[in-house]
């Protein structure tokens, strides 16, 4: 038969009975309508969140590319102009939430560059701000935020100076701003891109997974939306051959049925896309946003979504019509089939799937900045598809031997009985993510310690730190005063750190003058850097430092004269002369032994009491001080930082923990949380669209059952019962194959794994959607109890 006749195996003929069906999926009166709604509504769900997935790269780009041209230009060691300007970064939280800002002091009064979303920068006392942070300021919330900024606001940042529409940052002016407190001398911005470090084989491995398991469902549920309706779909066919169409035509007719469906899922995609593009900048998941213009989809991708949809509508109904034998009386199904499924082909999927994974075995190690992404993907696809198609011949082998029991639960396995596939389909979008998702918490929690870093810091003994440089050490004890009087303030340990030096000129061998650290602090401070056999005001001590450490090659002996002036450093590289500050560590001084401080630090050197040594005569000295919290007062840590923000506007407060993720990980593990948010929103939306499908189908039968008398509790909980089973047989099968697939992937980067009872929280979210899902479920369910649904034609 050559290609291009009217016949029905050429091209033509394919045609022909793909529009036919997709005419009826639009013309077949309400129930056709409804159908097809359903349809559309699937697919488009799932269309939406791959082209939000498509988005990400230029979504990303286009952040990083912000973050950039806000960014300062430094001079280089430039001498100031009328046009350069002093800057400097800072960071406060409030509330758990992260305020950044850039404060201005301008070299001269000629006009300066100014950041991208302002036209100026602000001038003295002014205050530049996002729209978030001017609403959070401007609510009651914000109360507590108002007097850590200490500016007047006058402008907002438009949008080119924000990385996103929900970011807190501020620019402001000062007049406190010098050389050694700035951050550096600019005269422009942008054209300063940050370069980051390139991700480990590690961190792309969790990546790629991550890509896997989060976007697998989302096929999966396409797949299934493009059969709904089925037993509705056979009547028709049946109708079909009664008119004389063979069953080839049919076939392509039912493919063109949900092809209909699936182009309809595409244009409704696109529409739930644009309005989540618009409403993008309204919605913050873990604290990530971002403008509706940055969030446009990867062309090539794109096309790759609308072709692939439609091809797979068609390809996925021909294929689950391989097995039905379509009549003119009716359709039946095949008997022999349904009743043995073959299991041996659904094993060779995870087969070669975990073979493919396994000949990476220790391949994927920390050193290493390249993955096999193509086989891992390919491996862990395989591994996902097998535990899929492993589904329906679970339930059905399951459902096949139940008998007995309540009326509910023997309504719900009769009809699962009588059709597994459809309630398999309907779960195989909830057993894929819980598969992916168990494999990928594994790695993710084994991998874990390698991105952990111990900062030291012991979060017991103190919560909170600042440090600020100051001109004059003599201030200190104004900065402890004011925190040990800040509300929900326990304790107090305040120093002053200074460099002191061994007196005279350099050595002709000697290429600085050897120095030490100098701590100034109270007792209870002391006590914290050091084990101090008695201590009284006027008291000092010479820390011995330990071997390994050897941060300091100086030394000083009680009774030796030192030198409280710090040696300079100047442009050309040569020492600056400065006058000597003399000192002399007094002959009582006692050597003690150095005890780790609560921010993880070891010091050094020499150890003195307030009134052992003159606080003024420092030179560049830094204030340092740790804070311990009452427990019991909740905004404790706000207080203190606006403490700190009235003490100097620039100081900064961190709190202590006693580790932390490394940069790279962080960003990750944060990616991560989001993707998986929106994939479990689609496969709540994937299971309840899929329920109200098989209510549905079931319209007449339920009307039927009420009519004889049969209670609403009792279908109510048929309809639980009937999401159930499958639903735990799936979650049964996607722990197991989780878990195989997990530990393949330790195999592959070298690790054993940490914890086997990652799986309880996935399975646990699969219980509530069953909850969630039949209690949505309900109000149709009523609906279609009653007496209308008896009506045909």
């Amino acid at each position: 038969m050559e290609v291009g006749r009217t016949e029905a195996t050429g091209v033509r003929g394919w045609v022909r009975d793909l529009a036919l069906g997709a005419r009826f999926a639009v013309t077949g009166g309400r129930r056709g309508w409804t159908r097809t709604a359903l349809t559309a509504i699937g697919v488009g769900l799932g269309v939406a969140l791959l082209l939000v997935a498509a988005s990400l790269p230029h979504a990303l780009q286009s952040r990083d590319a912000r973050e950039d041209d806000r960014r300062v230009s430094a001079t280089d060691g430039k001498p100031p102009s009328d046009r350069s300007f002093l800057f400097a970064e800072t960071e406060t939280r409030y509330r758990g939430d992260v305020i950044t800002g850039t404060v201005f002091h301008p070299d001269g009064r000629g006009p300066t560059a100014a950041p991208p979303g302002l036209t100026r920068l602000p001038g003295p006392g002014e205050m530049a701000v996002s729209p978030a942070l001017a609403e959070l300021l401007a609510s009651p919330d914000g109360t507590l935020l108002k007097n850590r900024l200490p500016y007047r606001t006058t402008v907002t940042i438009g949008d080119a100076g924000l990385i996103g529409p929900g970011e807190l940052r501020y620019y402001a002016g000062v007049t406190s701003l010098d050389d050694d407190r700035a951050d550096g001398r600019g005269d422009a911005f942008g054209g300063v891109k940050q370069q980051g470090e390139p991700l480990g084989a590690v961190l792309l491995l969790v990546i790629l997974m991550a890509c896997v398991a989060l976007l697998m469902p989302v096929a999966v549920f396409i797949a299934t939306a493009v059969r709904f309706g089925g037993e509705q779909r056979d009547r028709r066919l049946a109708a079909l051959r009664l008119v004389g169409a063979d069953r080839a035509t049919t076939r392509r007719i039912a493919a063109g049925e949900s092809l209909g469906g699936a182009l309809l899922g595409l244009a409704a995609g696109a529409v739930l896309f644009a309005l989540a593009r618009l409403s993008a900048s309204e919605v913050t998941i873990w604290d990530v946003n971002a403008f509706s213009v940055d969030i446009v989809p990867n062309p090539l991708l794109a096309v790759l979504i609308s072709a692939a949809v439609p091809i797979a509508s068609v390809a996925v109904t021909l294929f689950a019509l391989r097995d039905v034998a379509i009549e003119p009386l009716g359709v039946v199904r095949n008997a022999a089939a349904s009743s043995s499924r073959r299991v041996w082909w659904r094993l060779l999927a995870p087969a070669v799937g975990l073979a493919l994974l396994l000949l990476q075995a220790g391949e994927v190690t920390t050193g290493s900045a390249d993955i096999a992404t193509y086989q891992i993907a390919a491996g862990a696809i395989l591994v996902l598809i097998g535990v899929t198609v492993l589904v329906p011949w679970l339930v059905e082998a399951v459902v096949s031997r139940l008998d007995g029991g309540p009326v509910p639960w023997q309504l719900a396995i009769r009809r699962l009985q009588l059709s597994s596939g459809t309630a398999a389909r309907a779960v195989s979008g909830i057993v894929v993510a819980a598969a992916g998702a168990i494999a990928l918490q594994m790695l993710f929690t084994s991998v874990e310690s390698r991105f952990t870093l111990s900062t030291g810091a012991d979060s017991g003994r103190a919560q909170l730190s600042s440090r600020a440089d100051v001109r004059d050490g003599s201030v200190a004890p104004r900065v402890f005063e004011a925190y040990a009087g800040t509300k929900g303030v326990d304790a107090v340990f305040g120093t002053v750190e200074a460099t002191i030096s061994r007196p005279g000129p350099r050595r002709a061998d000697e290429d600085f003058i050897p120095f030490t650290r100098l701590t100034v602090g109270d007792c209870p401070s002391l006590r914290e850097l050091a084990s101090l056999p008695s201590c009284e005001d006027g008291d000092v001590f010479t820390v011995r430092e330990k071997r390994e450490l050897n941060s300091y090659p100086y030394l000083p002996r009680a009774g030796e004269r030192v030198d409280l002036a710090e040696e300079r450093i100047g442009p050309d590289g040569e020492p600056l002369k400065t006058e000597a500050v003399p000192w002399r560590v007094p002959a009582s001084a006692e050597q003690v032994s150095m005890r780790t401080g609560p921010m993880g630090e070891q010091t050094g050197g020499v150890l003195a009491t307030p009134s052992a040594v003159d606080l003024a005569k420092l030179s560049r000295p830094t204030v340092s001080t740790l804070l311990r919290l009452d427990a019991d007062v909740p905004e404790a840590e706000e207080y203190v930082r606006n403490t700190a923000a009235r003490l100097d506007p620039l100081a900064r407060v961190d709190a202590l923990h006693d580790t932390k993720y490394t940069s790279q990980f962080a960003s990750v593990r944060t990616g991560l949380f989001v993707g998986a948010t929106l994939t479990m929103l689609l496969i709540g939306a994937s299971l309840l669209v899929s329920t109200l499908e098989q209510l549905r189908d079931r319209r007449r039968l339920l009307s039927v059952l009420v009519a004889f008398g049969t209670r609403r509790a009792t279908l109510s909980w048929s309809v639980l019962w009937q999401t159930a089973v499958p639903v735990l047989l799936g979650l049964t099968l996607a722990v197991l194959g989780g878990l195989v697939l997990g530990v393949v992937l330790l195999a592959m980067v070298g690790e054993p794994v940490a914890d086997w009872w990652v799986f309880l929280p996935v399975t646990g979210v699969g219980v509530g959607l069953i909850l969630l899902v039949t209690l949505l479920s309900l109000p149709p369910l009523w609906r279609m109890m009653r007496p209308e649904g008896l009506r045909t034609e």
